[in-house]
């Protein structure tokens, strides 16, 4: 049952989505996972994608960024060309566009705001260079992530190359009992989450300190998140260039511009966030 958890002035902090009613969802799921487990025995993980500091497990991510080196956006390499193709076809099968297109359906419903702000920069950044890869056509998300398990369990962490207001997107998949492992543990709120496997939950993950519990012996977990980061945006804020290519060619009124826009960065990233009682009755795009 979708649930938002909003904090004490009505904002919406977190979104528990839930999962479609009908439609053959457990088949979309069970297919997901099958398809990551049969995708898993083809690869050979890099010590990059398992070691990554978020948990004992490996992960490949899809699409592109901006960030960790890149000196602008491009898209998400490979360890090889039989890995991208395989990774692309991974993402190409129905049930991940299925999956990818139930987040992003609520992601406009708990984050109208923000999801009109995601959606614009990717789209002006496909437009600015067309090669750029874009799993899911019509999602405000510019990257994912498939984390491959077996036992999908992160430690507690931030994700703090993510837009600092902007959401993410997390869906379960595998075969655990979620009463006994699995939560989602929400660290500054306090809160301990039961995620089935087929659930999706949207949180701020740079500000939210999250992970999971641990599952069963014999079990399997798996995870497909989505997400954006916070370097496209700026890239795009500042006219396709980076911060030191934008100040060498700013004029002094641009400049004083870009300083009073530093000051109001959060407060307009907080004004960003919806209030519930707003989307109830179709205010603020709801």
């Amino acid at each position: 049952t979708p649930c938002p958890i909003l904090d004490s002035e009505d904002r919406v902090t977190a979104f528990l989505a839930g999962q479609p009613r009908g439609q053959n969802w457990k088949g979309v799921v069970e297919e997901a996972a099958s398809r990551i487990e049969e995708t898993r025995g083809k690869v050979s993980f890099t010590k990059k994608q398992v070691e990554h500091g978020r948990g004992d497990f490996p992960a490949i991510s899809a699409g592109f960024a901006h960030g960790g080196g890149r000196q602008k956006p491009g898209n998400v390499c490979q360890s090889s060309a039989a890995v991208l193709v395989i990774i692309t076809t991974l993402l190409a099968a129905t049930c991940f566009q299925r999956i990818s297109g139930f987040a992003n359906t609520a992601f406009q419903l708990c984050a109208p705001n923000v999801f009109e702000y995601y959606l614009q920069t990717v789209n002006e950044l496909t437009k600015w260079n067309p090669a750029l890869y874009r799993p899911f056509l019509s999602s405000a998300w510019a990257t994912c992530t498939v984390n491959f398990g077996p036992v999908t369990v992160s430690q507690p962490h931030r994700d703090s190359a993510n837009l600092a207001f902007g959401w993410c997107a997390i869906t379960a998949l595998g075969q655990f009992d979620p009463d006994r492992g699995g939560h989602l543990i929400l660290w500054d709120l306090g809160l301990m989450i039961r995620f089935p496997p087929g659930s999706t939950i949207l949180i701020p993950s740079a500000l939210v300190t999250h992970s999971n519990t641990p599952i069963q012996k014999g079990e399997t977990r798996y995870s497909f998140v989505q997400y954006s980061a916070a370097g496209l945006f700026r890239w795009v804020y500042n006219n396709f260039m980076t911060d030191e290519d934008f100040r060498r060619k700013a004029s002094e009124t641009e400049l004083a511009q870009r300083e009073e826009d530093r000051k109001k960065r959060w407060l307009n990233g907080v004004q960003m966030f919806s209030k519930w009682s707003e989307i109830v009755t179709g205010v603020n795009g709801g």
